[in-house]
């Protein structure tokens, strides 16, 4: 999609009345991340097991969450605590039924009651003595991934302009492809070679394009605007993540002060939608997120958040708002092309938040790349995740944690747990001569080594 700059007044009425990408009309909008030293007022009562997830949650999370979830602050802070356990007890129930495992998700506004799915009915027991509620299926998530990757492959040689959103729905039991017209996504389909019976189309008017828009959520310009997604560094170079639909790579920038900023390292787009931006020494990289009313939200880490729990978006047009988290591992096709790997959400967004930070209690999630609809009548919006990108381009994630850049990859003595180094879940490492299991994908920071952090790490 073109920065906004090329379409002041279309694009002022495409964030009414368009699906689409979120680019503001004048130039793309921005989602900024500013200090911030306020932390959430429940982190004193919480278990080393919470505090990875919610321990430095802002006060300014829990207002935007009330305000759009219709919660109080009580029961903001009980839904992030669950969601973190939640989170730790699916990772490890993921571990244990290997094979078997069809997905897990979370419901329920304060209890973030989890499901966990498996397809052998003798699973329950074991489930259950969990504390989750079990549902038995017909297909694995295994087998639903490689429907969808299918899906994926036949995209690169299909038009899908008319089914331009596919996923795995764990809750549903199936790969999910929302389509425009119903013969396209049937077309897709049967490009892929995949088996119906793990297919359901929904009709859809849903047509997503790139949002377009070193503080998180913070506008920049690059001959239009995208926003700042987190704050990163690489060695002594510091910058900042983002959308990789708003530059390429040599790009210069400028920041929201109109000041020189700094250049596009890395930028990928289609395909995923993912760079990151070096900054000239003018500009200090901080672990903030810019919150409702230009209040700082602190980031403490990556952990990724479970299907169902909340999560909040910060963006330079439409400021915070929050919702929940449809899907992981979401295809979408844009006009330019199709991205895969992103998560599906039900925060709106409008043009001129492209590139912003989406973040879970104190958690960084991932940064805006498209959607539909408004913050009117509401839509849905797609975000590239986080540790994909981190791990990608070889970053590490800027946080409240302090200290110095951990340096990706260095070894801790007496072990292979790295500061600095992006884990997904179901990776193990050794530390202080014992075998840990990775729980929850998450860029490991100084303070969270395995036996300190029990919601990411399970002794094997």
């Amino acid at each position: 999609m073109l920065p906004t700059h090329h379409r002041r007044v279309a694009a002022a009425c495409a964030a009414v009345t368009a699906a689409g990408a979120l680019v503001f009309a004048g130039l793309p909008g921005a989602a900024s991340a500013s200090p911030s030293s306020s932390a959430s007022p429940s982190s004193s009562r919480l278990s080393p097991a919470e505090s990875a997830a919610v321990g430095k949650t802002s006060p300014g999370v829990l207002k935007a969450m009330q305000r759009d979830l219709g919660l109080t602050t009580a029961q903001a802070e009980a839904r992030l605590v669950n969601e973190a356990e939640a989170g730790a007890v699916a990772g490890a129930l993921r571990n244990a039924l290997g094979r078997d495992f069809a997905g897990a998700w979370v419901h329920g506004a304060t209890s973030a009651k989890l499901t966990v799915a498996t397809t052998d009915a003798a699973d329950v027991p074991r489930i259950e003595a969990r504390g989750a509620r079990a549902a038995v299926v017909d297909h694995s998530v295994a087998r639903l991934d490689a429907a969808k990757a299918r899906l994926d492959r036949a995209a690169k040689k299909t038009a899908t302009r008319d089914a331009p959103v596919w996923y795995v729905d764990v809750r549903s039991n199936a790969v999910v492809v929302r389509a425009v017209k119903t013969s396209a996504a049937k077309s897709l389909v049967a490009a892929a070679g995949v088996d119906s019976s793990l297919v359901r189309v929904e009709r859809s008017t849903e047509r997503p394009r790139p949002l377009y828009d070193l503080v998180g959520g913070e506008a920049y310009y690059m001959g239009g605007r995208c926003s700042i997604g987190f704050s990163v560094t690489k060695g002594t170079q510091q910058g900042f993540a983002t959308a990789g639909h708003c530059g390429r790579a040599g790009t210069a920038t400028t920041g929201y002060n109109q000041v020189a900023q700094g250049t596009f390292q890395a930028s990928v787009f289609p395909g995923n939608d993912m760079a990151w931006v070096a900054t000239n020494t003018q500009w200090t990289a901080t672990p903030y997120v810019k919150g409702q009313g230009g209040q700082r939200i602190g980031v403490g880490g990556s952990t990724q958040s479970p299907v169902g729990a909340s999560i909040c978006r910060s963006g330079s047009t439409t400021g915070w708002h929050c919702g929940t988290i449809s899907q992981h591992n979401t295809s979408v096709t844009y006009p330019e092309g199709t991205i895969s790997g992103v998560t599906r959400t039900t925060v709106c967004a409008e043009p001129g938040d492209s590139g912003g930070s989406y973040i879970s209690g104190s958690q960084a999630q991932g940064v805006t790349s498209g959607g539909s609809g408004n913050c009117s009548s509401g839509g849905t919006t797609y975000h590239q995740p986080i540790n994909p990108l981190l791990q990608r381009f070889a970053l590490t994630l800027k946080t409240t944690g302090g200290g110095e850049d951990p340096g990706p990859g260095e070894p801790e003595p007496g072990g292979t747990w790295a500061a600095g180094k992006v884990y997904a879940a179901g990776d193990t490492v050794t530390y202080g001569g014992s075998t840990y299991r990775c729980l929850q994908g998450h860029q490991a920071q100084p303070g969270w080594e395995p036996p300190n952090t029990p919601a990411l790490w399970q002794r094997a």
